[in-house]
């Protein structure tokens, strides 16, 4: 039997009230995973990548990225580009979990490589934490692939 290895869910949101929310929903659905919530592209490749302030940090070699598009300093679209390009994040999965519905944003981000895309129900504070719960649910049963 294969070893489990402990994924780290990576919440890339700008909005504290979202990544909070998001964090909150998964731990109902009993995701007992580390969840790092970054608030920016930027911060995010950062972390991805050992650069700037996480220089040096010891990170999981098991991760899940869900990313919002509608980010301060690098968007979703850029940081998803970013990981793809780079064959120590390529095979990282990336949940977008976003406010948009346009289908040139669902298309440009499975083009670019996300592996599921989820809308965010804004306007709606039980649709919405009921969709992340469901996405918990998900997230309990996957495998993800160990970085390089």
């Amino acid at each position: 039997m294969a070893t489990e290895r402990m994924v780290t869910i990576l919440v890339v949101e700008d909005d504290p009230g979202h990544a909070r929310l998001i964090e909150r929903n998964l731990r109902y659905s009993n995701i007992a995973n580390e969840i790092v919530k970054l608030g920016d592209g930027q911060e995010a490749l950062d972390y991805l990548f050992g650069e700037g302030k996480y220089e040096g940090l010891e990170r999981s070699s098991s991760l899940l990225v869900l990313l919002d598009l509608n980010l301060p300093v690098l968007d979703g679209f850029q940081v998803l580009e970013r990981m793809r390009a780079d064959d120590r994040t390529k095979y990282v999965p990336v949940i977008i979990v976003t406010s948009s519905d346009d289908t040139r944003d669902v298309e440009r981000c499975y083009d670019l490589g996300c592996n599921v895309f989820l809308t965010k129900p804004v306007v709606d504070y039980e649709q919405f934490s009921e969709a992340i719960r469901k996405l918990g649910l998900f997230l309990s049963v996957v495998t993800v692939p160990e970085r390089g």
